[in-house]
């Protein structure tokens, strides 16, 4: 699932097969752009904000696009099979003389002048993986609506950039309070906490092939995607529920006795079978218990 740490690795991979390079293919295959043609242009870079990806153009353009939960940017050698999904599923192909870069299921894709940036992501807040980061701006923009859910406020990339799903379900088992509990009556202690434990992930996580939170062998999530499992730090079985603002709702792990707060009046009908599994004999211990 795309989050900020795997936009970060994309926009790596974009940059180093792309920048200080002339294109010598442009495919948009998009209707509104299907006439733009990019091809004698050098790419200068490709930056990572949030979860968007700009690559800059020569001549003040950029490439804007957004992976949502099932896009991809894939890059290919030259006579190489393209193997990222089948064709009609290409939104975009970047190609230079050694490098081509093909663009998968790209829900947002955009053309823009370079200095309208801004339109596409001047209403983020603080990037964790960016160098606008700045902890205390992210932890007042999460405080400003005290009665939001923290999950759903994690997840508002105007609060702070980079926080998906995976994340926003490990971040609260970190802090042991539920996705559910209102921002205002975090505890003071977790709330100076948090966006040091957010970047602190991401941060770890941004050169990973996979993701790891735990630093369990064998264990690379405490709750995210173990719904029925037992907790890796108590043994009691993990729950899963949609969380939402009622238009996107979104599958939220939790462990009901590491985590105190409020709980859902509903469980989600989806989640794993019980591995059988014990937890690790000696687990991490919580940094609130």
């Amino acid at each position: 699932m795309p989050e900020g740490d795997t936009v970060w690795q994309a926009a790596r991979r974009l940059h180093d097969a792309l920048a200080g390079k002339v294109l010598t293919r442009s495919d948009f295959r998009v209707p509104r752009y299907a006439l733009v043609d990019l091809t004698g242009r050098a790419v200068l870079d490709v930056t990572p904000r949030g979860k968007h990806l700009l690559t800059h153009v020569e001549g003040g353009l950029t490439v804007h696009s957004h992976l949502r939960m099932d896009g991809a940017w894939k890059i290919f050698a030259p006579g190489q099979r393209w193997s990222g999904g089948p064709a009609h599923q290409i939104r975009v192909v970047l190609g230079t003389a050694d490098r081509t870069a093909v663009g998968y299921r790209l829900p947002v894709l955009d053309i823009l002048r370079t200095a309208d940036d801004q339109r596409a992501v001047g209403h983020l807040g603080p990037d964790l993986l960016g160098p606008d980061w700045d902890p205390d701006l992210a932890m007042a923009n999460l405080s400003a609506d005290p009665a939001r859910p923290l999950g759903e406020a994690l997840l508002d990339q105007r609060n702070l950039a980079g926080v998906g799903n995976v994340y926003k379900s490990e971040i609260c088992f970190l802090l042991g309070v539920t996705p559910w509990l209102p921002v205002g009556e975090l505890p003071t202690d977790r709330a100076g906490y948090l966006p040091a434990l957010a970047q602190k992930l991401l941060e770890a996580n941004r050169d990973r092939p996979v993701r790891r939170t735990t630093g369990l062998r064998g264990h690379d999530l405490f709750v995210y995607g173990r719904a029925s499992r037992p907790c890796l730090r108590c043994g009691t079985p993990v729950r899963v529920a949609d969380q939402g603002d009622g238009s996107s709702e979104r599958p939220t792990y939790w462990c009901p006795a590491c985590q105190s707060g409020p709980a859902p009046r509903r469980l989600s009908r989806r989640g794993d079978r019980p591995s059988g599994r014990p937890p690790p004999a000696a687990p991490p211990p919580s940094p609130w218990s």
